[in-house]
């Protein structure tokens, strides 16, 4: 099969190298460097399943520029574009996935349009509306970032959303990549496939939300969060998964998933989907209220990322609490080596780790370190258990 993935994102990255594997895979995007990292065998993101599979895998895959390269002849384009939240709008912004289907459409009229974007519950009914007949398949993906294809390669579920013998074939194609037996396969109507997304995402930022604020009452009553929590999570329903506190949840998905959500019960009862939007801007200014009741002059920030083996900035929870501290007229210092420098938002990057730390009198840190063992007196950190 000749395959198009339009977007050179961690989704699309993913699914390229999954279906590159079997088939002849063109990725297409409008990023040249990125192009030209593939191009070399290189990641341009941070994954290391992904790394080693495009520097040492047997893969056919072309990566391109052109579109008429990547639509020439082929049977299935996949989407993967960015869909950030609008907030003007209060909605995602599918602009990108419109151009696509409509450019890959009239390119490859025959070729079955995988949307792997993440989209507003209704999407595709608008689409097919709006061109009956449109060979639209909405699949969501339920990756992590940093392990984007290991979780492609054994997922814990595929969802695809048409039941017909389209959506079926493309729900074979996605399970013939995986490494695992017996991977449970739902397909659906497409209005719920794109549901079990956001509600997928929502629940996770839910869990996120629901420790953070436990130990944030720990935290100010003082409790040893880390009891309460394994008292919790003795319970089977609970479960010690998906529990280690944080300053918010954030990265790509979860911020921008439950505000979508948010939007798309509008004219719906309810009162705890909007409190998970709220929680997180409650946990950050929690988090950035405690660190300025230690009365610091100079707070190191150290990695600026949304979680430990990720290169993803993008509203990572910690950005949030910096603000506010530079609100309150705080200096702010920054170690991020991902960061090209000088300067990150006004703040000042420091490359020298040591530098960095002797400067500093309190180093907030996400995620505990080995890097900050020896000045382990000046972190401020809400993580019990080094992992994500």
């Amino acid at each position: 099969m000749r395959i198009a993935v339009v977007g050179a994102g961690y989704v699309g990255l993913s699914n390229a190298v999954l279906l590159a594997r079997r088939h002849d895979v063109r990725v297409l995007d409008i990023d040249a460097a990125r192009i030209e990292l593939l191009s070399r065998g290189e990641s341009p993101i941070e994954d290391p399943e992904l790394e080693e599979q495009l520097a040492h895998g047997e893969l056919s895959l072309v990566a391109t520029t052109d579109p008429a390269t990547a639509y020439d002849g082929v049977d299935l384009v996949v989407i993967a574009t960015p869909t950030d939240y609008d907030p003007r709008t209060d909605y995602f912004d599918t602009g990108s996935v419109e151009r696509v289907l409509a450019e890959a459409h009239a390119a490859a009229p025959d070729a079955t349009l995988l949307v792997k974007s993440t989209v507003p519950v209704g999407f595709t009914e608008r689409m097919l509306e709006a061109t009956p007949g449109l060979p639209i398949v909405f699949s969501p993906e339920f990756l992590r970032e940093g392990r984007a294809l290991h979780d492609n390669l054994h997922p814990s579920r595929i969802v695809v959303g048409d039941r017909s013998e389209r959506g079926k074939q493309v729900a074979e194609l996605l399970l013939e990549g995986s490494l695992d037996p017996d991977v449970p396969v739902l397909v659906t109507d497409p209005t719920e496939a794109e549901a079990i997304k956001l509600f997928a995402n929502t629940y996770l930022a839910l869990r996120v939300a629901y420790f953070n604020e436990l130990d944030t009452y720990a935290a100010l009553r003082g409790l040893d969060t880390a009891q309460v929590i394994e008292g919790v999570g003795l319970d089977p329903r609970i479960g010690t998964h998906y529990n280690n506190p944080s300053f918010g949840y954030g990265g790509y998905c979860l911020p921008k998933d439950t505000k979508q959500l948010q939007a798309n019960y509008k004219d719906v009862p309810q009162n705890l989907i909007s409190a998970i939007v709220d929680a997180n801007t409650t946990r950050k200014d929690f988090i950035a209220a405690d660190i300025l009741r230690r009365r610091p002059t100079t707070v190191g920030i150290h990695r600026m990322i949304m979680k430990s083996g990720s290169d993803n900035l993008r509203m990572s929870s910690v950005q949030g609490v910096m603000k506010r501290l530079k609100a309150k007229g705080v200096e702010v210092i920054i170690h991020e080596p991902s960061l090209p420098g000088p300067t990150y938002f006004n703040s000042e990057v420091v490359d020298d780790l040591e530098e960095f730390k002797r400067r500093a009198d309190l180093i907030v840190a996400n995620r505990r370190t080995p890097a900050l063992e020896d000045v382990a007196d000046k972190v401020y950190t809400r993580d019990i258990y080094g992992r994500d």
